[in-house]
């Protein structure tokens, strides 16, 4: 007998996937001679309460208790006292049909109380009003062409500032008007003040 290329070629497939087969065949039959319980339990069994193992003791006489116990819970017969209890119950529901749509029920908003006289209402205090600024706006110091500039005094002490420079390290100047400047408590980061203009 010739074994050709081609022979060659199908006896290397067959070498490959024959032991492969083998094993595939031996994997499904085997189970079925080992008697493993592959059967669905019975309807009966299906039907009885399965309840926990019981704890064995280490004692002697522990263990003739928890072989009586595992005994009852092993029991396979159907208990109809439990059965006719169970179909003695009656369902009370709310008396809503979930089968049909409904409304969903309208929750009352609680009222808000009327205030009257004898009832007093919290009112929080005002703040109190920010620091005077403590300087004096008494004239100007620039020329006609050049930037608003102004004279400002606090005490003994004069200076000379303009528009958003910061005068004794705390007051900022925000605007010269004609007749008054606005200025800014910057260590307070209070509101702004308005310092008319003094004669004298």
């Amino acid at each position: 007998m010739k074994l050709g290329l081609e022979n060659k070629k199908k006896t290397v497939w067959l070498a490959v996937l024959g032991p492969l087969a083998i094993l595939i065949a031996a994997y499904e039959i085997i189970p079925m001679f080992s008697g493993s319980p592959s059967e669905p339990a019975s309807s009966a069994q299906a039907a009885s309460p399965v309840s926990a193992p019981a704890r064995v003791s280490s004692s002697r006489g522990g263990t003739k208790a928890a072989k009586k116990v595992r005994s009852e819970n092993l029991d396979p017969t159907l208990k109809l006292d439990l059965l006719a209890s169970s179909e003695q119950t009656l369902y009370q529901g709310s008396g809503r049909n979930i089968f049909v749509s409904q409304p969903d029920p309208v929750i009352e908003q609680p009222k808000a109380s009327v205030a009257t006289d004898e009832t007093k209402v919290y009112t929080p205090p005002p703040p109190p009003p920010p620091t005077p600024i403590p300087l004096k706006f008494f004239g100007f110091a620039s020329k006609p062409g050049e930037s608003k500039k102004i004279f400002l005094q606090q005490g003994e002490d004069i200076w000379v500032a303009g528009e958003g420079e910061i005068v004794n390290r705390r007051y900022k100047v925000i605007r010269i008007s004609p007749n008054s400047v606005e200025m800014q408590d910057v260590l307070n980061s209070g509101p702004t003040q308005s310092i008319p203009l003094t004669q004298g």
